[in-house]
């Protein structure tokens, strides 16, 4: 749902329909404040009939007749740059499953029990929206980023002792604090903006200065290819010599730890060091012709 029209589906309590895709955002408000306020009898009627009997009926007039509590939860969320439309739509969806998990037995009234709900949802909206790089991800970084968003509306810039006070009311370090408000006074730069040569002090775009000028995507294939087919002429000259040439080169050219030397081969084979010397110059020779071929 956008500031300009809506995407719920049609609901009708007490006969007044509510505004669908071809309504505005204005018209939608208007309406919903029109819907009655249930009282708490009516509310408990209702609430019965959906808990006990499952009525899908009871509980799309639940729905309805708190839709305008979700626009007045919503708009204290407007200063995220996000439309309102949006923000009660998901608010909407949070009143929709506090509804569904409501118990009349426990002797609240829905409202109180579904404002956590609809701010859930809001909240999760905000963050997965509100920057493409997420700014908070943790519970407690989620606590800060809200908290943190209204004590900077009031205050801009805050001063070490604020840093201290916020730090100390939220139980996180200062340095978190002082990372997130980094965090919250940065803007988005697209990719591939183009410069403004008007403006001076705007960042240049990440793509002039993030291109990689070697990662052709030909060359790299080219690369990745050639490296393959050399492993597998390794694996094929290595399997065409005998043991103990085999066992030479492995240990002089591809074992991971340090280099043997050719007196050590001739101490384990009982061989001479030029008897080794040989052998390994002739398997590296059959190898070769391999790799040549």
């Amino acid at each position: 749902m956008g500031n300009k029209h809506m995407t719920s589906t049609a609901l009708v309590a007490n006969n007044l329909p509510i505004p669908t895709a071809a309504g505005s955002l204005d018209a939608y408000i208007g309406a919903v404040h029109q819907i009655p306020v249930l009282s708490v009898e009516e509310e408990q009627r209702l609430a019965r009939r959906l808990h006990d009997d499952g009525d899908l009926a009871a509980a799309q007039e639940l729905i309805v007749s708190h839709l305008r509590f979700v626009v007045h939860v919503a708009r204290g969320y407007s200063g995220y740059g996000l439309q309102l439309g949006d923000l009660i739509q998901e608010g909407n969806i949070g009143l929709m499953k506090a509804v569904k998990r409501f118990d009349p037995e426990v002797g609240v009234r829905l409202v109180s029990f579904a404002v956590h709900w609809i701010r859930a949802e809001i909240h999760e909206f905000i963050i997965k929206n509100w920057r493409i790089v997420k700014v908070a991800t943790t519970k407690a970084q989620r606590k800060l980023f809200f908290n943190l968003r209204k004590s900077k509306t009031r205050l801009g810039w805050m001063n070490a002792a604020e840093v201290s006070a916020v730090a100390k009311d939220l139980n996180v370090s200062e340095r978190e604090v002082l990372e997130m408000e980094s965090r919250l006074s940065g803007r988005d730069i697209g990719f591939d903006a183009p410069d403004d040569a008007d403006e001076e002090h705007a960042p240049p775009a990440p793509v002039n200065y993030l291109e990689a000028h070697d990662a052709d995507p030909a060359d790299a294939y080219a690369a990745a290819s050639g490296e393959a087919d050399a492993l597998e002429v390794l694996r094929e000259g290595l399997a065409r010599l005998d043991d103990r040439s085999r066992d030479i080169i492995r240990r002089r050219w591809l074992d991971d730890g340090s280099k043997v030397t050719l007196q050590e081969l001739a101490d384990d084979y009982g061989v001479s060091a030029e008897r080794i010397r040989q052998l390994e110059a002739n398997a590296l020779k059959k190898m070769k012709a391999l790799f040549a071929a």
